[in-house]
């Protein structure tokens, strides 16, 4: 069998569904696809392995697309394979690292992360103020005997009675670690904030 033919056959064969021909081809070009990943990677074994295993693993189910044009074209199509392959890991490690970076606080959304060490930020402030202005609101809108108030403080109550005797300053400070003011006029709420507790 001549050499410079012999990878178009076995690539036809593997083409035709052929284990072995597959195999024979990857055994035959591992080694020099090796070296060119960590050559174009410049970094410890363990990612070479990684992206050569993906590699093969996009030749073999694209094995089909494949087009022999001359001696070394299936060297070339690995190894474009292999820049793809590498170029996703690259964006994923990205994506991982940035991913790492934010820390998910605890929110509606996240309930069992950490409380940041300064949990009082002006958006959280303005939120909290904007949350409390709606609950008074909606508070009002039900029948006096249905107007009691618990307030609950990292999921203990912190004081239970009427709205009044519940929602004022002190005690909302207590909760939100701000200083708040809580003034009625004309049926509208407004909050305000002083200094950090």
């Amino acid at each position: 069998m001549n050499p410079a033919t012999s990878s178009h056959e076995f690539v036809e064969r593997a083409r035709e569904g052929s284990e072995d021909a597959f195999r024979h081809l990857f055994e035959k070009y591992r080694p020099r696809l090796a070296v060119l990943i960590h050559y174009r990677l410049r970094s410890g074994s363990a990612d070479v392995d990684d992206v050569l295993q993906e590699t093969l693993l996009r030749a073999f189910r694209d094995i089909h697309q494949f087009e022999y044009r001359s001696p070394g074209s299936f060297m070339g199509w690995l190894s474009r394979i292999a820049d793809h392959a590498i170029a996703d890991m690259a964006r994923a490690q990205g994506r991982q690292k940035r991913a790492a970076e934010l820390v998910p606080f605890r929110s509606e959304s996240n309930p069992q992360g950490p409380e940041p060490q300064d949990s009082v930020t002006p958006s959280r402030i303005f939120a909290e103020n904007e949350s409390l202005i709606r609950l008074i609101q909606n508070l009002n809108r039900l029948p006096e005997d249905y107007r009691r108030v618990i307030l609950l403080a990292k999921g203990r109550i912190a004081q239970d009675g009427p709205k009044d005797a519940v929602l004022r300053g002190p005690m909302l400070g207590k909760v939100f670690g701000a200083a708040l003011t809580l003034d009625e006029a004309d049926g509208y709420y407004h909050v305000r904030v002083g200094r950090a507790l």
